[in-house]
């Protein structure tokens, strides 16, 4: 296996035990950075000189015994939404032209603390404002999009340009393009990573959480990141050692969750439940009500706190936004102050609704995702039906309760579709039940659901009308 090709917590043994150099890892997933991200366009910035630096100046404490953390030497990719002290934090727009961060965001510092090396920052759609990610291609298929907002660090995970990165999701930003890249994505239960230095999008919805290419990394980027670890870290790492889910109720949803869903992605999932019950878990039914309200609920509180983050922009430089972005802005402008009171209130309701679905269930499976990776330029899909649908509308569907609601959600691959693109399945639980749902991910990933294509994509790229390339 390849240097890049490594999983953090693979990577960061092999340092500890000093049969790999963080330069050797650090160049590594610089050439890959090379060879791919020109086609890719994971990164909107490129820090290989710092980089380098910081690699040498860990090669050298780890040669001299001294003391290492956990995160020693890992190239780490950050959306650029989150500081860097000294460096511009885009958000992907031009509105941002100029801006230099005073300080490291909280998560930037606490990678710094663990010893991870900031190999660069990844773009977003335009200030997290979307599921698409214009800039960024799937580097599966680079016709297809790689999902958002968080779609350059989930691209750049999958093709080895990093060996983690952080995202944000504000109704599955994380997870959509995780799903879509065929990584892990966890959005973790509201306040447990600070958003301190973190550019807004709608404060009582935003999380930021890592992206990962395995369920024990996403473990431990949680377990170093989170404001709740020590005893809570330490049962996540002892409950990932457990071998069997007996005990466990894992709710499997009647309805919403399973509508409208590709039929190759349900079959996997059902496929993933029997998994489940073989490995100890009891799968309950579950419906879940008030369903109608999830997405204008959504919709009501992110246009309207988001256009309170850019009142004045938006009015003193609309024409810098992109147009997608400038026109929800624009919109939340004009919501009336009624409407947004009505989403908290149904946000308040949903709240208490999925409390109580956690006394029938520790657990749910669903889908991330209804279908795979949309066409760069494909703006709805069609359902068997003959209903359409906006892609985003869609991406969002499965994802936003966990938003509203504040629970943790981690997506983890499920399987390859036909078309030869990735799609995961999502874990939900109450809150602060990471440990759980990294132990059901793991059963997950024990399944080993997209075979060989799961370490590493192909080493060049094909051309966008070739397709899929063949994965050696």
């Amino acid at each position: 296996m390849k240097p890049h090709e490594l999983s953090l917590t693979g990577a960061a043994e092999l340092i500890a035990q000093k049969a790999l150099s963080p330069v050797e890892l650090v160049n590594a997933v610089i050439d890959r950075i090379l060879e791919m991200d020109d086609a890719v366009g994971a990164y909107s910035l490129r820090l290989f000189e710092e980089a380098r630096k910081d690699a040498k100046r860990a090669e050298q404490k780890l040669m001299a015994g001294d003391p290492i953390t956990s995160l020693h030497g890992i190239p780490i990719a950050l959306k650029d939404l989150i500081d860097v002290a000294g460096l511009p934090t885009s958000a992907s727009s031009r509105v941002q032209d100029g801006h230099i961060a005073r300080s490291d965001a909280e998560v930037t510092a606490s990678l710094r603390k663990a010893g991870a090396i900031i190999i660069g920052k990844t773009h977003t759609h335009e200030f997290a404002f979307g599921l698409t990610t214009p800039q960024t291609a799937n580097p599966w298929n680079l016709d297809h999009t790689p999902g958002g907002s968080s779609g350059g660090s989930a691209a750049a995970v999958a093709y080895g340009g990093a060996v983690a990165a952080i995202g944000t999701d504000t109704g599955g930003s994380i997870r959509v393009p995780a799903a879509l890249c065929g990584v892990v994505g966890l959005k973790p239960t509201r306040g447990s990573i600070s958003l301190e230095g973190v550019y807004p999008l709608s404060a009582s919805l935003d999380h930021v959480g890592p992206i990962t290419r395995t369920v024990g990394d996403a473990g431990l980027m949680f377990d170093l990141l989170s404001s709740e670890s020590g005893a809570r870290a330490g049962a996540a790492g002892n409950d990932r050692a457990r071998p069997d889910l007996a005990g466990v109720k894992l709710g499997v949803t009647a309805n919403y969750f399973y509508e409208r869903l590709d039929p190759e992605i349900n079959s996997a999932l059902q496929k993933l439940c029997t998994l489940l019950k073989d490995a100890g878990a009891e799968l309950v039914e579950i419906s879940i009500p008030e369903t109608e309200t999830i997405m204008p609920a959504q919709w009501g509180i992110m246009l309207a706190e988001a256009a309170f983050v850019h009142r004045e922009n938006i009015r003193s430089k609309p024409h810098l936004y992109g147009d997608d972005v400038r026109i929800l802005l624009e919109t939340g402008c004009l919501l009336p102050a009624q409407d947004y009171l009505t989403a908290k209130r149904a946000q308040a309701r949903l709240s208490e609704i999925w409390s109580a679905l956690f006394t029938q269930a520790d657990a749910l499976i669903v889908p991330s995702i209804p279908q795979i990776a949309a066409r760069r330029n494909q703006e709805t899909f069609t359902w068997p039906d003959e209903t359409s649908e906006t892609v985003v509308e869609a991406y969002v569907r499965l994802n936003a309760v966990a938003n509203l609601t504040g629970i943790p959600a981690l997506t983890v691959p499920a399987g390859l579709h036909s078309s030869g693109l990735p799609f995961g399945v999502q874990l939900m639980g109450p809150h602060h039940s990471e440990p759980l749902l990294f132990q059901l991910g793991e059963v997950v990933e024990s399944a080993d659901p997209i075979g060989k294509c799961r370490k590493s994509l192909p080493v060049s790229l094909p051309a966008s009308d070739q397709g899929i390339a063949a994965i050696p």
